[in-house]
């Protein structure tokens, strides 16, 4: 186990990656949260999200900014080399062909900063996982 010297926590792996402190209340809190350099960044993702998505409400869910339109339909951390897009498998899929040479892993998508935001994909993944939960809603009322 390892035990975060700035927090207390303890997690399995060593030197894991995690938010110290309380959850902030507000997306814009934890984008405020982040060093100056990527909150621009993260501010351009969150317009592209909201434009995306009017219908979802934003939140704070596991310590970090969530889209929630009835259910869970994406959520975005920062990291330290790059922002991670929890998307879920089934939209990584879709778009395999438009994201072939981006990173991907267990239904998210990763965004170095070093690189220009693909904000127009972005936003096409962010609509297409809200029309897939919504889809899936109906699925499940029947």
């Amino acid at each position: 186990m390892w035990t975060c010297p700035n927090c207390g926590r303890e997690f399995k792996r060593a030197k894991q990656n995690h938010y110290c402190g309380k959850a902030p209340k507000t997306v814009e809190a934890y984008i405020a949260a982040q060093s100056e350099d990527i909150q621009p960044i993260l501010r351009q993702l969150r317009d592209t999200l909201r434009q995306s998505l009017p219908e979802a409400e934003e939140r704070i869910a596991w310590s970090m900014p969530s889209y929630w339109a009835g259910r869970h339909v994406l959520q975005f951390s920062a990291g330290k080399s790059q922002i991670s897009l929890y998307v879920g498998e089934d939209a990584l899929a879709a778009f395999s062909t438009a994201l072939s040479e981006a990173k991907t892993r267990k239904g998210t998508l990763y965004l170095p900063y070093g690189q220009a935001l693909p904000l127009g994909l972005v936003g096409e993944i962010a609509r297409w996982c809200y029309e897939a939960m919504k889809h899936d809603g109906d699925q499940t009322k029947n």
